[in-house]
């Protein structure tokens, strides 16, 4: 699968059945030496409280992670989000 294939596909989690961004909008962290996949890092998402800008960190889906890669989607299984957030 070349690179250009993942962009526009959502990225699901198959544990919660949470929307966790689009491979269009992520970046690949890829080892140098082996060309291998890493992990898929998702921007930080945005939302606002009454008061302020709130601001998450960046989520890190390690590569082992992922279950399936269809036409449309990214499958992943990540039961506790919390310890991939960077």
């Amino acid at each position: 699968m070349r690179l250009s294939e993942l962009a526009g596909k959502r990225i699901i989690n198959i544990y919660d059945g949470d929307f966790l961004g689009t491979a269009g909008e992520s970046d690949l962290l890829i080892d140098g030496k082996t060309g291998e996949i890493l992990q898929i890092l998702l921007p930080p998402a945005r939302g606002f409280s009454l008061w302020r800008s709130v601001e998450q960190k960046q989520l890190a889906i390690p590569w082992q992670s992922v279950r399936k890669i269809g036409s449309e989607v990214i499958v992943v299984d990540i039961a506790e989000k919390e310890q991939y957030y960077r």
